[in-house]
């Protein structure tokens, strides 16, 4: 019965890192790379779709994608500092990105400003490259949390439904120590609360179909002006909202709640705000406001030069054969003339 009861659930992989010699590899870290270069080969196609420049959206990631972890990691650390700063904790393993940890508020908020930097330089304007970029970024998130499922976190309490998620106890292989993150699970022994809620799936199914509403929206309305993008934001939040409630990994709490719940109220409301205000701003960008600087200085250096001025050489040529003296042409000496 045990068995039978085992095959319904959703088993977890046995470890969440492989090494290659001794370089760890780490598919929590793959799966970040794998949604950033998603959301960059998506952004380019939405970004030539509404007039802009092939290899834009990559030029702007070089600034965001940095200012993206960092701000990630920053909100993480800041909201569960306990895991860092406490007695018996590390701080420097506040650094340790690798190991999971990225605060998606975080990394949208700092992502952002390197985005704008980035636009700025190049003379493009913000609101309209965000609309490009949501979807994929959104897909990207649900790429990020199969991250979550190899290291086997940010999990719900039991459930008995036949997506239950078993987690199993894993050891480091060296010393047997208990190792949740690079350890392995040998036998495959569940945790007492197994199976559990695979939140993380319930989230990963959610952006994928925000992702999908954006896109059709975007299509349906021509959104412009950053809508598209609140669009995806507002989504996210009302998904993120009902899914962190029934979370059950250590987090901080504001007057009963979790405090990524207060968060997705507030980020809410903001994208409520920002869509009503844009849609003032009438119809979607022209496609020739989104050149940037290069591509004008590009324009303007292949544009067909303007008539160019005779050469003063040639000129002075045939002003010296028009003054020819006329004994030359053999008209007879003129008095006063030699």
């Amino acid at each position: 019965m045990y068995s039978a009861a085992f095959l319904a659930t959703i088993p977890s992989p046995d470890r969440g890192v492989w090494h290659l010699g001794p370089i760890p590899i780490r598919a929590y870290a793959l799966c970040i790379i794998a949604g950033i270069i998603l959301a960059i080969w998506w952004g380019e196609r939405r970004w030539a779709a509404r007039g802009g420049t092939q290899g834009t959206v990559l030029d702007v990631a070089v600034f965001a994608v940095p200012f993206g972890l960092v701000g990630g990691r920053i909100y993480h650390v800041i909201t569960d500092p306990e895991l860092y700063f406490t007695e018996g904790r590390n701080p420097w393993n506040a650094f340790a990105i690798w190991d999971g940890g990225l605060g998606i508020w975080g990394a949208v908020a700092l992502g952002g400003v390197g985005a704008w930097i980035a636009c700025r330089r190049k003379g493009i304007p913000l609101p309209a490259l965000a609309d490009a970029i949501a979807p994929g970024i959104i897909a990207a998130q649900a790429i990020g949390r199969l991250g979550n499922y190899f290291n086997q976190e940010l999990y719900g309490a039991h459930t008995d439904l036949p997506w239950g998620l078993e987690i199993y106890q894993r050891f480091n292989p060296q010393t047997g120590a208990p190792d949740g993150l690079a350890g392995v699970a040998t036998g495959n022994i569940p945790l007492p609360d197994s199976p559990v809620h695979p939140t993380f799936l319930y989230e990963l199914i959610w952006n994928l179909l925000i992702a999908a509403l954006v896109v059709w929206a975007d299509r349906r309305f021509k959104l412009g002006h950053g809508r598209a993008f609140a669009l995806y934001v507002g989504g996210y939040t009302v998904g993120r909202c009902w899914i962190e409630l029934m979370r059950t990994d250590t987090a901080n709490h504001i007057l009963g709640l979790r405090v990524n719940v207060w968060t997705s109220i507030l980020v809410f409301a903001g994208a409520v705000v920002y869509l009503v205000v844009a849609g003032r701003r009438g119809p979607r960008e022209a496609p020739e406001s989104l050149r940037s600087k290069d591509d004008e200085r590009r324009t303007a250096d292949t544009a067909d030069p303007a008539a160019e001025p005779a050469d003063p050489e040639s000129t002075s040529d045939t002003e010296a054969r028009d003054e020819v003296p006329a004994t030359a042409k053999g008209e007879p000496e003129r008095p006063g003339e030699s």
